[in-house]
């Protein structure tokens, strides 16, 4: 048994249990720090020991709908490896749903490629196309036409992470519309479904998109199904995401308050930033037991409105110095991941300026295709991936003298240790020669080198310690010029980059620097957070601090959004900003970049979000 199954029951685990019991669904509201995924695995617990022999007897499952891989397998050891849980992400358990259909797969294909043909000739009719886009438009339907017609020549459709219909290939996407569309086209399907799974956890429901929300809805009404719902609208910070879930005539609604994770000074702010959303207080706060009582964590609560000019990076290192003595915690200066500090930035390129990868950020973020951009952060990007797979573990691999990791990397990727280039020649100078390239690569990605990117691949391609990308071809010729290929001038500006700036991404990526996004946090906690607030340095319409906290003017759209009851932009920063402030578990830091100092402090002030004695300013950091 585990500590998360074993700890006490609350309230709303006890309302749970009554609903498992009565095979009545049921959406859980739990709030930041509340044990949400504890209550779901205790709920999966509690199914196995009442129901478990029944279920299985039936070859029924209890399904566990959730968002990640790594979420996936913490839930699978708490509750254990079982044929009796379905544990799975979102995409897998749509997919294992609507795998065995496979006519009504092809048929929805078909379909959706009409659908698409059908967007691009009405794209095409409008008298304000370019002639360009229409060229490109009818051969983008042409294509389509051809993938039409193959479809009747696919024997099998399987799923992977991108489509390829042709090829019998969907992806994610795909699935998100593949799936609930046929629940919604076949009763069977759903009865199907529902006497498989009697059961049906979904977590994050905020997250999750709404139309799986309403297949789910259609599958509980065919059979007795309890289909159960563990999220927080407050937490939604994904667009796609369904939010608030409506109750189904039946279902029961539970709300679970306690806050195990924050301490006091930081739960009233969080409080605060709630309020005007779904209106819920949490309670409790975290807690020690000191000489055998149980006390509250008191922690610490600060904003620094600061003015925001080209020295933000030492006012943040100032704030930080002060933090430090403030709470004597010398924690707070610290940048490994043993300080357990996270200072957590909007977007990734103000962690890119601070770490020193900005022009790399820059080149590969700033009009490229979004495949390529959506890959900065965790190294997949195409023109990354030599870097982070391959060059970089094997230098230092040889920084350590590890020559078996040097060797498996090469063995791998080097072309000239192929088994026909090595045949009938002797291996000695060839393991030379790659050990005389790795001495080279190694001098050119020193600390301090001056060397480019592009000097490095292109030593990396001459000497062969690895095979490259085909996309790579057009900028190693004599006279490399745009081929008008989608996202050549980025590359091109990426090859231009000093390799230092490999390192700092690399530092980024791996979570070795203190940095993080808003939206990467999510579910996480630390003891030390410091969230930075800089509209200007974002440059992202979609949140806005100055407005949301009102020394900014709402604009037209906003207000007109406002008043038709539409999610505003003040709805999406709350609750980002309450993600944020709600991951810290002993001290928070908020740091508010601003161009006018003292209309930003009055309107925080009237904000009353923070303790007006807790509001700082620049001259009290000296």
């Amino acid at each position: 048994m585990t500590s998360r199954i074993g700890s006490p029951d609350t309230p709303a685990d006890l309302e749970v249990r009554d609903c498992l019991g009565e095979t009545r669904s049921f959406v859980m509201v739990a709030g930041a720090g509340s044990g949400k995924t504890t209550s779901l695995i205790k709920a999966l617990a509690h199914l196995g020991e009442t129901r478990g022999p029944v279920l299985r007897r039936a070859g029924q499952q209890i399904a566990c709908i959730t968002f990640t891989e790594v979420a996936v397998g913490e839930i699978s050891h708490d509750v254990g490896v079982s044929p009796l849980f379905h544990v799975s992400t979102i995409h897998s358990f749509l997919w294992s749903i609507i795998r065995p259909f496979q006519t009504d797969i092809a048929a929805w294909v078909v379909a959706r490629i009409d659908e698409k043909i059908g967007e691009r000739q009405e794209r095409h009719a409008r008298p304000g196309t370019r002639a360009a886009t229409r060229v490109r438009l009818e051969q983008e339907i042409a294509d389509l036409k051809v993938e039409r017609e193959a479809i009747g020549h696919v024997e099998k459709f399987t799923y992977e992470t991108g489509s390829r219909y042709a090829e019998g290939i969907l992806g994610h996407d795909d699935i998100l519309r593949l799936t609930p569309a046929c629940v919604t086209a076949h009763p069977l399907l759903r009865r199907i479904v529902a006497r498989r799974f009697p059961y049906i956890f979904v977590d994050e429901s905020q997250d999750t998109q709404p139309a799986v929300i309403e297949a789910l809805r259609q599958i509980a009404g065919e059979e007795p199904l309890c289909v159960g719902f563990f999220g927080d609208p407050m937490q939604k910070i994904y667009g796609a995401g369904a939010g608030a879930i409506a109750l189904n005539e039946g279902w029961a609604d539970i709300t679970k308050p306690e806050n195990f994770r924050c301490p006091t000074s930081v739960l009233s702010v969080i409080n605060a930033i709630r309020a005007p959303g779904d209106g819920l207080a949490q309670i409790r706060g975290r807690t020690v037991v000191i000489d055998d009582v149980e006390q509250p964590v008191e922690g610490t609560a600060n904003i620094f409105i600061l003015p925001a000019d080209n020295q933000r990076s030492e006012r943040l290192a100032a704030v930080r110095a002060w933090l430090a003595e403030q709470t004597d915690d010398q924690a707070w200066l610290s940048d490994l991941r043993d300080g357990d500090v996270r200072l957590l930035v909007l977007v990734h390129r103000m962690a890119a300026r601070r770490l020193g990868f900005a022009n790399l950020y820059a080149a590969l973020n700033d009009g490229a295709p979004q495949s390529m951009s959506d890959g900065i952060a965790d190294g997949t990007a195409w023109p990354l991936r030599p870097f982070t797979q391959h060059l970089l573990p094997m230098i230092i691999a040889a920084r350590d003298a590890d020559q078996f990791t040097i060797m498996s990397i090469l063995r791998a990727e080097s072309p000239r240790l192929q088994a026909d280039r090595l045949r009938g020649q002797p291996v000695v100078p060839v393991l030379a020669a790659l050990q005389q390239a790795v001495d080279t690569l190694r001098n050119l990605l020193a600390d301090g080198s001056q060397s480019t990117i592009r000097q490095v691949l292109q030593h990396a391609r001459d000497t062969e310690l690895m095979s490259f990308d085909d996309r790579f071809a057009s900028y190693f010729v004599a006279e490399p010029a745009d081929d008008g290929s989608s996202g050549y001038a980025n590359v091109a500006a990426f090859l231009a980059c000093d390799v230092g700036e490999l390192w700092a991404h690399r530092r980024y990526m791996l979570e070795e620097s203190p940095f993080a996004t808003h939206h990467g946090v999510k579910g996480a906690q630390f003891e030390r957070v410091l969230v930075v607030l800089d509209d200007e340095e974002a440059a992202y319409n979609l949140y806005s601090y100055g407005k949301y906290l009102g020394f900014t003017p709402l604009s037209d759209n906003d207000d007109a959004r406002i008043a038709a009851g539409e999610e505003s932009v003040l709805d999406r920063t709350r609750r980002l900003f309450y993600v944020c402030c709600s991951r810290a578990a002993k001290d928070l830091a908020v740091i508010l970049f601003v161009p006018d100092v003292a209309a930003a402090r009055a309107a925080v002030i009237a904000a009353q979000l923070f303790p007006e004695d807790a509001i700082r300013e620049m001259h009290q950091l000296n």
